[in-house]
């Protein structure tokens, strides 16, 4: 290759990358006709100044022309497949009853992680994608596997977590994220935008799934995967647009893995298949999907109980990150078939309509094996095991109009509809009285005896039958050459909820109770891709009916309705992008008081505890060939009124006082397809109890890896190694209410994709 032809190649690469440092840096890939579409046009009318006469100049000419398009064209297809698995999450998403919105142009926060960065990462669970994200944390459910997040210091079930904006589809215990295009979190409540979460979380934030569909572009990808101990396994991943227009679009994945974690004697089996068809045309666009999931383990490693210790007890020693103080008989197996429909239809330039529906059907059995520690000291406790089936067959539903009108100056748009859901479940247990003798540090394993039970494990019973409805309507106007935005808008929300005797069947208690829950939000732009904003919405959960052992039995409260109030400060170029929040929230809960000088309780909803905090968050290129993606969280947990004011003033426990991600990619320059990785999570201190006598200490892990894109056969691989906790960093990860969490272990993951 000539010199003045090499130049003109820099030059058109250049030219791309400069391309993208002006707003396409998170386009999901450039075509390779693109780029060499570019080369001919900068090369054309250079090589029309100079007509060499000699034989020898052209023949010379001649060779350049052959030997540069094959060489020009193989580095373009690396280009093309490095740009494809590049990191990167934009700031923006699905706003419930505001629709999709740039994140700029709304007063929340809300970021979208893209299904290249869950590929990379090799991500095998929701967790694992949720760790790149400064203000989420993952913890464990009481007695299984379930993962459960806090978001701003508070949960979000997986019951809670949404696809496509609908509650209730989502598999609730465990995600596998291989299905998923994106996977967006929203900070703060959001019982306007979403409606109340069935589960009664999601006050501090939540997540929303989308489920992959056809790209504008054919794909056809293998992905073969191992994870140290000994998991093996790959995914296949189909994308097609066909037809008129390429008005019709079809994708196929499919995932699994199977084989020991480096959690000692814990196995995992994990399927995931999905489908999705869509089709669209100049006014209505509909797609649905339809997934089954189905993952199992197998001598799993619970939490830790920890609610018994006395408030004199030290934190316990962390043990060996692959300890595993589980019983060989513990498994879990979750089993769900679900699926969306989503229509849109516009009626003109002004009005658009749309509807949604979902539906789960899930089976869920295990038997399991949990540790209630009693001297953390020497690590003594007892074991109790529980049997358990549970099933669950969900609908939910969504329709509403956008409109777009004027009056005067103003520019408005009125969002208004309903949702409804449906959720049904059926349930049945079987537990040991008496737990056995055990030890965290030197575990032993023995024959469960489980002698009592609550209905038939083979026929599990109806145990609650829960319905919500909601009406929403709000109008954001935009004034000042769009530069001020003011949303204002109510959701009416109404939850019905009955709970059913285990076996018998009869009704245990029937709850009724609405609620208005409105929001005000304003935008302000001062200077173009920069905006200040407010925001004050609440969050949403049922209320409680007494219990008979209180001199108000029978009583039914209101919902809970929490309230958050937050300004902050964004900043976005496209190619990165900044922003600034400050907020508080303060949360209602049940507890029990005396009553006068009876001797006797009263149960009441006048508990509150106020979350106060500071999140900062990056992501975007820093420099040419270098992404980052992280941020720092601070939290102020307090327990404001207590029973007794006992606790007033201290920590809620599990609450972390900082949560700090860093994600780093660097493409080498001098490797051409080489891109480094690197990532660290730094989590802060938490409350151990709520005198707060003892506590977690900080901790911190990193994770390396590396990633090389190159050809076979003129087709693009890419090779992916990565290091999770290196080092074996031995942590206690998290301290949700009373179950105490181990850090994973140190990890290693590889992985080949092959884009065919």
């Amino acid at each position: 290759m000539s010199f003045r032809v090499f130049c003109l190649h820099t030059l058109c690469v250049s030219s791309l990358l400069a391309g993208v440092g002006e707003g396409v840096f998170f386009s999901n890939y450039v075509r390779a006709e693109d780029v060499a579409s570019s080369q001919k046009a900068v090369r054309a009318p250079l090589a029309a100044k100079k007509q060499p006469n000699t034989d020898q100049a052209k023949k010379a000419e001649q060779g350049q022309n052959k030997q540069t398009p094959v060489a020009a064209k193989q580095e373009d297809l690396v280009v093309k497949a490095s740009r494809n698995n590049r990191m990167y999450v934009t700031n923006g998403g699905d706003l419930g009853a505001l629709g999709h919105k740039k994140g700029l142009d709304v007063p929340f926060n809300i970021r979208s992680y893209n299904s290249s960065l869950i590929l990379n990462q090799q991500s095998q669970t929701l967790g694992d994608v949720l760790l790149n994200d400064p203000t989420v944390r993952t913890t464990m459910g009481y007695g299984n596997y379930a993962q459960l997040f806090q978001i701003r210091g508070f949960t979000l079930y997986g019951d809670d977590i949404a696809i496509d904006g609908l509650y209730g589809v989502t598999p609730r215990q465990l995600v596998s994220p291989q299905l998923y295009d994106s996977v967006q979190v929203l900070n703060g409540a959001s019982a306007f935008l979403n409606g109340a979460a069935p589960g009664g979380s999601a006050i501090g934030g939540n997540v929303n799934l989308i489920p992959k569909r056809a790209a504008s572009t054919d794909i056809t990808r293998v992905t073969g995967d191992y994870t140290s101990s000994g998991q093996g396994g790959g995914a296949f991943d189909l994308s097609r647009r066909f037809g008129k227009d390429r008005a019709y679009g079809f994708r196929f994945n499919a995932a699994g893995m199977d084989g020991e974690t480096p959690i000692k004697g814990e196995r995992h089996d994990d399927i995931a298949l999905g489908g999705s068809f869509d089709w669209h045309n100049d006014d209505t666009r509909i797609n649905m999907n339809m997934n089954y999931q189905k993952q199992q383990v197998f001598g799993g490693r619970s939490a830790i109980i920890v609610s018994s210790l006395a408030t004199d007890m030290p934190t316990p020693k962390a043990t060996s990150p692959s300890k595993n103080w589980g019983q060989r008989w513990a498994y879990t197996d979750l089993s769900y078939l679900f699926g969306t429909l989503n229509i849109e239809h516009d009626f003109g330039e002004h009005i658009t309509t749309y509807a949604k529906f979902g539906a789960q059907s899930g089976n869920e059995m295990g038997n399991y094996a949990t540790t209630t520690l009693t001297n953390s000291r020497t690590g003594d406790g007892s074991v109790g095991a529980m049997a358990d089936a549970y099933n669950v067959m969900n609908e939910a539903t969504q329709a509403g109009v956008r409109a777009h009108v004027n009056t005067g100056f103003i520019k408005h748009e009125i969002n208004a509809g309903g949702s409804a859901i449906w959720e049904e479940s059926d349930a049945a247990y079987a537990m040991s009285l008496v737990g056995e003798s055990g030890n965290i540090y030197h575990p032993t394993q023995f024959t469960p005896n489980e002698t009592y039970a609550g209905g038939s494990l083979r026929n599990p019973g109806r145990v609650s039958w829960n319905k919500l409805y909601s009406l929403f309507l709000s109008d954001t106007m935009t004034f000042w050459h769009d530069r001020i935005a003011l949303t204002g808008g109510f959701r009416y929300q109404d939850i019905l909820s009955d709970s059913y005797n285990y076996g018998s069947g009869s009704l245990l208690s029937h709850y009724n109770s609405s609620a208005f829950s409105p929001v005000i939000g304003l935008v302000v732009h001062p200077v173009k891709n920069f905006a200040l904003y407010f925001n004050r919405i609440q969050g949403l959960s049922a209320g409680t009916t007494v219990g008979s052992t209180y001199v108000n039995a029978g009583q039914t409260f209101a919902p809970y309705q929490s309230t958050q109030y937050e300004v902050g400060a964004k900043y976005d170029v496209g190619r990165f992008s900044a922003g600034v929040a400050f907020f508080q929230t303060s949360m209602p809960y049940g507890m029990t008081e005396p009553y006068g000088d009876t001797g006797e309780s009263i149960y009441t909803q006048s508990g509150k505890q106020r979350n106060r905090g500071m999140e900062l968050t990056f992501n975007g290129e820093i420099l040419r060939g270098l992404r980052f993606n992280g941020g720092l969280t601070l939290i102020d947990a307090k327990q404001v009124h207590t029973a007794g004011g006992e606790y007033n003033g201290k920590t809620v426990i599990g609450v972390p006082n900082y949560t700090i991600n860093g994600n780093l990619e660097y493409d080498v320059p001098f490797v051409k397809g080489l891109t480094l990785v690197g990532r660290v999570v730094s989590t802060g201190k938490q409350q151990f109890n709520n005198v707060n006598s003892a506590h977690l200490p900080a901790w911190s892990r990193f994770d390396l890896g590396a990633r090389y894109t190159f050809l076979v056969h003129n087709k693009p691989l890419t090779a992916r190694f990565e290091v999770d906790n290196v080092g074996n960093q031995r942590y206690w990860a998290s301290v949700y209410q009373s179950d105490l969490v181990m850090g994973d272990p140190e990890t290693f993951k590889f992985s080949v994709s092959a884009d065919l």
